[in-house]
């Protein structure tokens, strides 16, 4: 952060600070080499430079798994919340501090299955935060295990015969949410895609949700490798109103026009078919917000004592 010297004259504000990345960056990520989670965080550190977010006005909120060791990783304030929990945290923090930027940061295991219920409770209110689900399909720090996103076949430790089911699409599911009024897909190893993607879900009004499909090279090293070997496996969603990086046009040849305003074809494009799908599917900002219609009153701390010790004295006996 630059140094601010103040003279009898004049001296600067909090506001006037600028931020360098040295403000942002935390430890040594202990990710395992090649993991997806470095390029993610790369890519949000980035993020918070350009925006020049206050380090004490940025929370990131995470629930328990690989992914979720970001907050650990980042000199913000964070929430390294229970399994699964990660939203509701997160939808407390923003009631109670909308002026904070939330982010909140899952797995695949920690968002859509312990985690399901609160994910789509978390859309339909629709509150304010930028949620970044990465889907490597496997439960990762447990070592092997299936989840819900897991291909069906793959085996693991607790199937190690194969994964039964088909299975779970965290874009179709949270585009048939009512109330849904972000969602985008992209990828750990389209730096670039990645970037503007989080930067476009930063800057939306609402419950703002990225699957990012996200490399774990000691579990699922094979699961994206065909979409990265061959280009011809990916179609890049492009549109005036959606993230369109023009320097992917010389690599992936299949690029589909689609408007983020359309639900039914977003619904459509979401369906797993032959083809790995990056871009928006679907933004709409005239939604209502939670945080909006359910504002928490602005307290003092001692306001907040008192009504504390009002409760308490409730069930005094």
């Amino acid at each position: 952060m630059s140094v601010m010297n103040c003279s009898l004259l004049s001296c600067p504000s909090e506001d006037d600070r600028s931020f360098t990345m040295d403000d942002y960056e935390g430890p040594t990520p202990r990710w395992c080499p090649g993991c997806g989670d470095h390029a993610i965080l790369t890519s949000v550190q980035r993020l918070l430079l350009t925006e020049q977010l206050k380090p004490e006005s940025t929370v990131f909120v995470s629930g328990i798994g690989c992914s979720s060791r970001f907050p650990h990783y980042l000199k913000t304030f964070g929430f390294h919340s229970l399994h699964g929990r990660a939203l509701p945290v997160a939808t407390g923090v923003k009631l109670a501090r909308p002026d904070l930027d939330v982010f909140v940061t899952m797995g695949d295991g920690d968002c859509c299955s312990i985690g399901a219920g609160h994910w789509i409770h978390a859309i339909r209110y629709n509150i304010d935060m930028t949620v970044m689900l990465l889907d490597n399909n496997i439960y990762g720090l447990t070592k092997k295990q299936t989840s819900p996103t897991t291909p069906q076949g793959l085996k693991s430790n607790t199937q190690p015969r194969g994964s039964f089911l088909p299975p779970l699409n965290p874009l179709v599911t949270t585009l048939g949410v009512t109330n849904a009024s972000f969602v985008a897909q992209t990828a750990d190893w389209m730096p670039s895609h990645l970037s503007m993607t989080l930067d476009a879900a930063h800057k939306h009004k609402g419950f703002s949700f990225v699957r990012i499909l996200q490399r774990c090279p000691v579990f699922t090293p094979d699961v994206f490798q065909d979409a990265i070997m061959n280009p011809d496996h990916m179609e890049i969603l492009v549109h005036p109103d959606g993230v369109h990086d023009a320097s992917l046009e010389r690599i992936y040849k299949n690029q589909v026009y689609h408007d983020p305003k359309d639900i039914n074809e977003a619904r459509r494009l979401a369906n797993p078919d032959d083809k790995v799908r990056v871009g928006l599917f679907f933004r709409d900002q005239s939604f209502p917000q939670y945080e909006q219609l359910r504002a928490v009153p602005k307290r003092t701390a001692e306001d907040k004592i008192n009504l504390l010790n009002a409760e308490l004295d409730r069930y005094a006996v």
